[in-house]
């Protein structure tokens, strides 16, 4: 709210500088109507002015004291178009001194007076500075022009007339100058103003959305700024409850500690119920300011998955080496175990030691290929695929590539078109690993699997999903809240790698990857991909 208002006055300050400038010269204006108005009616008229046709003179003088009435009440009506409207008003200036110079004899000021309205239109419209000098020289030729037309004696003779001109040519050209420049200050002005405007809400946004939670207290311990993620830890309190000491006690009474003996406590604290521990920290907002204290809380629980990314990267590519070093004797036993089993002088019994061999160098080279998979990350190659082909499709190659026995697999669609924007090689692989956990833990003792496919839009213009749904027992909800933690497994031929993974492949094609209890028993994993119109859209406003 603060920022909008500081908006808006920066938007009207050159406004109310045009019109504060402009109320003055109608001022002024209504000032030369009186002083004309005075000239040709009052009957103590100064003895050297004479009112050679009063009639003209008083009709003049009135209809410009209206006219300089109305401007003046105008002004802000004027300031809407103020190109036209002080044209025509400079053009009445000139036309009303005309015919007073006509009307009266005697007093000559009124050319001088007019100069004041030249250089004031000129000033407040420096483009047409020139245009306003040229119609008061023609206004000071009309009297000069009628005496010659009536066979009087002009009342200035045509050197002082010519004087005069070029006295508004000057006045004018100057001021358009001095109008201009201001004109230019005021719109760089102006700009600037927006800038640091833009630039504050820029920085304020930033403050809001850190992660980070940062709170700005006073002497008073009041709390003057907040952002979102410190009134997330310290318990959601109201708006209107500023009072550190009420909010957050503990953190007040670290403030004070930190104040008045310059201690510092680096312990974590959670500072609300079911909020994560955080680490305070204070500095001054200034150096030399005593009063004001920035507080930040960091919450410990981002830096542990950051320490948590750090050790997986680190433990991928120790993983890999050593996968690589496994690799080489793990085929050489594999192979050497299929040419034992060839041997026609093989026992019953080692013909059975034999599968066990190959049974388990299957289960090492997938837990070998699992953790070359993890340390690769291979790069995303997202494009436009038809979800209810592909769901299709992918069903049909599975029960090829598989057989399902007993088990049921189905795709469900919808009858419209449902696109996303996703790379079909990693959706692959993370449906081809959902299907076969469903169809391996998704089932019922004695009973066959039965496992969906299905794709659908999450509302009429929601994002697109597919879902694996199964019928079997479902997922306790303690066992739910760790499966996509990597190495995390309940089965004990298990890596805990290949939720993980998926969750990861999803990621890398900007979809999310959750499970969702079913209710009546049974697991959904869900996959939110992006519509393929909406990414397109971000990549060409992009």
């Amino acid at each position: 709210m603060n920022a909008d208002r500081r908006a808006r006055s920066q938007a009207d300050a050159p406004g109310d500088i045009t019109r504060r400038e402009l109320y003055f010269f109608n001022l002024y204006r209504l000032l030369e109507a009186v002083i004309y108005v005075v000239l040709v009616y009052s009957p103590y008229a100064i003895e050297w002015v004479k009112v050679t046709h009063p009639l003209l003179g008083q009709s003049v003088a009135g209809a410009y004291l209206v006219v300089s009435l109305f401007l003046l009440v105008a002004t802000d009506r004027v300031r809407g178009r103020l190109a036209d409207a002080l044209s025509l008003a400079l053009i009445a200036d000139i036309l009303a001194a005309s015919l007073v110079l006509v009307s009266i004899t005697g007093y000559e000021s009124i050319s001088l007076m007019l100069l004041v309205n030249v250089g004031i239109a000129s000033l407040l419209l420096p483009r047409r500075a020139f245009l306003f000098a040229a119609l008061a020289t023609a206004g000071l030729l009309l009297p000069y022009a009628w005496a010659h037309w009536l066979s009087a004696a002009p009342a200035r003779s045509i050197n002082e007339t010519v004087a005069m001109a070029a006295a508004y040519f000057l006045v004018a050209g100057l001021l358009r100058h001095v109008g201009l420049h201001m004109r230019a200050t005021e719109e760089l002005a102006e700009r600037r103003g927006v800038d640091l405007l833009n630039l504050e809400q820029v920085n304020e946004l930033i403050i809001q959305r850190m992660r980070t939670g940062v709170l700005l207290v006073d002497a008073s311990n009041t709390i003057l700024r907040i952002n979102e993620s410190a009134w997330l830890l310290i318990g959601n309190p109201p708006p209107g409850q500023r009072e550190l000491g009420s909010v957050a006690p503990e953190l007040s009474r670290r403030l004070y500690h930190w104040r008045h003996a310059g201690k510092i406590e680096h312990t974590a604290v959670s500072l609300a119920t079911d909020m994560p521990e955080v680490i305070p920290r204070f500095t001054r907002l200034t150096p030399n300011d005593d009063a004001h204290v920035l507080i930040f809380l960091d919450d410990t629980s981002l830096l542990s998955r950051r320490a948590e990314e750090l050790t997986l990267s680190s433990l991928g590519r120790l993983s890999a080496s050593i996968a690589h070093e496994i690799r080489n004797p793990l085929a050489a036993i594999r192979y050497s175990a299929q040419l034992l089993a060839e041997s026609p002088k093989l026992t019953t019994e080692d013909a059975r030691l034999v599968e066990i061999i190959n049974n388990h160098c299957t289960r090492a080279n997938d837990v070998v290929e699992n953790i070359l998979q993890l340390s690769r990350r291979e790069r995303s190659r997202p494009e436009a695929i038809d979800l209810n082909a592909w769901i299709l499709a992918f069903v049909e190659d599975y029960r090829q590539a598989n057989d399902l026995g007993g088990d049921h697999l189905r795709a469900a669609t919808q009858n419209r078109r449902i696109e996303a924007m996703v790379d079909p090689q990693h959706l692959q692989q993370v449906v081809w690993n959902l299907v076969q956990n469903a169809l391996r833990y998704g089932r019922q003792p004695n009973e066959p699997a039965r496992v969906s496919v299905v794709a659908r839009l999450a509302t009429d213009k929601g994002p697109p999903l597919i879902e694996i749904l199964d019928r079997g027992p479902g997922i306790p909800p303690k066992v739910a809240t760790r499966i996509f933690e990597p190495f995390y497994t309940t089965h004990e031929y298990g890596t805990g790698l290949g939720l993980y993974l998926a969750k990861t492949m999803c990621e890398s094609s900007q979809a999310t990857l959750e499970y969702v209890p079913v209710a009546g028993g049974g697991a959904c994993f869900r996959i939110t991909l992006v519509a393929a119109g909406l990414a397109m859209g971000s990549r060409a406003a992009g």
